[in-house]
């Protein structure tokens, strides 16, 4: 079997087209057709390369008398175990999509999946992006087990508003919430806190309350309304607008 044909086995074997196998390798497609036809021969560097990802010898792609990889004799570890796609379109420097799943690998496309995911939006066990979902998410908006970002939703989650069992942020809501405004089982406000139990400079509790200027079970919502416009800064005002609608 002469080389171009090991080549062309091998490909298919391993589900790849040629324009596929082509963008893995940065040539052409026309490089890999004319190397699968013996019309031309890998450069050294891509031939090393085809051996690694076809998991087979120097000696079996070059020696015609082997007919069997020695690949198949070797200990297939966890880094061999991946599955790699991209877009052939390109937005910028980055493939549209790029899916790359598997161990030290990393999905980077304008929409990215993978073990590690960096993107637009990006899905991961470790995921960065404007858009992030995944274990540990960090993003725009993101949501994870654990999420970091201007709107983070998680087990624990971090940002400007932030939503999960353990909510740190501007505006909190959680079973336990810290923030500027907190809303949760406890919550735990600098301005103004809402929940079963309460602490803050404003506090409306179920069961308990705890507040410096006004505490109350049973808040009168225009004293509040009142408190906040006195006590909260322009420039969080949103905030003290979305905790109203939330505690009321």
């Amino acid at each position: 079997m002469t080389l171009g044909e090991k080549l062309a086995k091998l490909r298919r074997e391993q589900n790849y087209t040629q324009e596929q196998l082509a963008q893995l390798l940065g040539v052409s497609r026309q490089a890999v057709s004319r190397w699968e036809s013996d019309l031309a021969y890998p450069e050294t560097e891509k031939l090393l390369r085809l051996g690694k990802l076809y998991h087979c010898s120097m000696d079996y792609l070059l020696n015609e008398e082997v007919e069997a990889p020695q690949a198949q004799q070797r200990r297939i570890g966890l880094r061999d175990l991946y599955f790699e796609r991209k877009s052939k379109r390109m937005i910028g420097n980055l493939p549209l999509w790029h899916i790359n799943i598997g161990l030290g690998r990393t999905a980077k496309g304008v929409f990215a999946i993978g073990l590690a995911a960096k993107g637009i939006v990006s899905v991961g066990v470790l995921a960065l992006g404007i858009i992030s979902l995944g274990s540990v998410a960090v993003g725009v908006l993101s949501c994870a087990a654990m999420a970091l970002g201007i709107l983070a939703a998680g087990a624990v989650a971090l940002g400007v508003i932030a939503v999960g069992a353990i909510s740190v942020g501007i505006f909190a809501v959680g079973a336990l919430a810290i923030g500027q405004f907190a809303v949760g089982a406890l919550a735990i406000g600098n301005y103004a806190a809402c929940g079963d139990v309460a602490r803050g400079a404003i506090a409306i509790g179920n069961s308990e309350a705890a507040g410096s200027v006004y505490q109350s079970l049973n808040a009168d919502r225009e004293t509040v309304s009142l408190l906040l416009d006195k006590t909260v800064p322009g420039w969080l005002q949103w905030a003290a607008t979305l905790f109203q609608k939330l505690s009321a």
